[in-house]
């Protein structure tokens, strides 16, 4: 049952993250003031003297933003996930419920740990 709510999630998730995806994409083509922008929005240094003055609230702001894009990525992951689960039960197999149980929990704990996984990645290389 879980498995099922958070693949509804995920996708709607996914959908929001596209559209992150679509905004940074025409933002780098209207050129790099309009990237500077997008980069802002996203990655914002709440020290600067950009952000100086609105205080609070901009970091609360930003903080939620960061939050939303790393659950778009992990809505990608957790959605292609049980995606391919989904796709493994319509050949007829998986169904026995030990087996199915198991593949539910695996592609939930997965889509944190690639989730986890990119993050490092992107943050350390």
């Amino acid at each position: 049952m879980a498995s099922s709510i958070l693949h509804r999630v995920s996708g709607v998730g996914a959908t929001v993250g596209l559209a992150l995806v679509l905004w940074g994409l025409g933002a780098l083509v209207a050129g790099p003031e309009a990237y500077a922008k997008f980069t802002g929005w996203v990655w914002a240094d709440l020290s600067t003297e950009t952000w100086a003055g609105l205080g609070i609230l901009w970091g609360v702001i930003h903080i939620l933003f960061k939050i939303v894009v790393v659950g778009c990525s992990w809505a990608l992951f957790s959605h292609a996930l049980s995606g391919i689960r989904h796709f493994v039960l319509d050949t007829g197999a998986g169904y026995e419920l030990d087996g199915n149980n198991f593949w539910a929990t695996a592609c939930t704990i997965g889509g944190f740990v690639l989730t986890a996984i990119f993050w490092a990645a992107l943050l350390l290389l």
